[in-house]
């Protein structure tokens, strides 16, 4: 028998909202102790030192349960985690059988050690092309997009700038190859597997005006809005949340923006939410768009 709905309300210019985070870094103890294994000496412990935070426990159960707390904190009814190093699946895994009311379970994935086994309960597919240095278009990455569309569930793909702040703040490097950044490099392979929803995060992260040219001709594309968007920095105009917000809704409309934080190991970022509900409300989005971003467009794509 399935786990009853949590229906949580966050306060909003709106009046109460129930928000669905569609993008919440899972940092799990395998996580911490890969980053650890790059780089000699390096312990779990000195890591939580020096980022000034506690190591995760053992057990993704704990850490699933820390983040149930942290949303029932701030009113936010379900979250998105995703596994945020290749084949770690089983963490998000085993933190949605623990909490299946409050989680979806994404997973980050290299098609040069892809398993479609080890994906049967994962949500989402999350392709980092940059970091692991590969383009959507080689034959290896095709089973991914097969495997997606079969058993109907979501590809999220990184595109634009990409840094790890936890990488930088540990002295570890970051090799990525931004060549293989464009979010218009997903547009041939959204239109031959047009039952995928592929989510594109951060706006396309410095990629704004490829990201509307591929949701203005690929219907099946979603938007996630998380981060603090800092890509903006890269445009020829400056650009405000409210200036994004307005172009976003004019060309995907509010059925295809996902509300994220990109939270992490601090705990759930209200601060995004804050920013963004604000930038919303200020441009004029109703309550009922403002109820589909912030969570009902989330809830109606994933498949479960």
């Amino acid at each position: 028998m399935s786990s009853p709905a949590v229906h949580l309300s966050h306060e909003s210019p709106w009046g109460p909202l129930e928000v669905a985070d569609a993008h919440v870094h899972f940092f799990s103890h395998h996580f911490w102790a890969t980053l650890a294994s790059q780089k000699p000496g390096l312990s779990i412990d000195q890591m939580a030192a020096q980022l000034g935070v506690e190591a995760p426990p053992e057990e993704p159960e704990k850490l699933a349960a820390v983040w149930v707390h942290e949303l029932d904190r701030n009113h936010v009814s379900r979250a998105a985690l995703i596994a945020s190093i290749p084949g770690d699946e089983s963490s998000v895994s085993a933190a949605v059988r623990a909490h299946p009311n409050r989680f979806f379970a994404y997973a980050m994935a290299s098609p040069k050690a892809w398993n479609a086994e080890h994906f049967e309960s994962i949500d989402a597919v999350c392709l980092f092309p940059a970091m692991h240095r590969y383009s959507l278009h080689d034959a290896e990455v095709q089973p991914m997009f097969e495997w997606a569309e079969s058993h109907h569930r979501l590809v999220f793909v990184h595109c634009g700038v990409l840094s790890v702040g936890i990488r930088g703040k540990l002295g570890l490097s970051s090799p990525f190859d931004m060549r293989f950044s464009n979010p218009l490099d997903l547009h041939a392979v959204a239109l031959r597997h047009p039952k995928v929803n592929f989510v594109v995060p951060h706006f396309g992260a410095g990629y704004f005006r490829e990201a509307l040219m591929l949701v203005d001709l690929c219907p099946n594309v979603y938007l996630d809005t998380s981060s603090s968007n800092r890509w903006t920095r890269y445009q020829e105009s400056a650009l405000d949340l409210r200036h994004v917000f307005r172009r976003a809704l004019d060309v995907a409309g509010p059925q295809r923006l996902l509300f994220g934080t990109d939270s992490s190991m601090s705990g759930w970022n209200a601060k995004i939410f804050e920013e963004q509900a604000t930038a919303f409300y200020e441009i004029g989005l109703s309550e009922a768009d403002a109820r589909a971003i912030f969570g009902e467009n989330l809830l109606r794509i994933i498949a479960r």
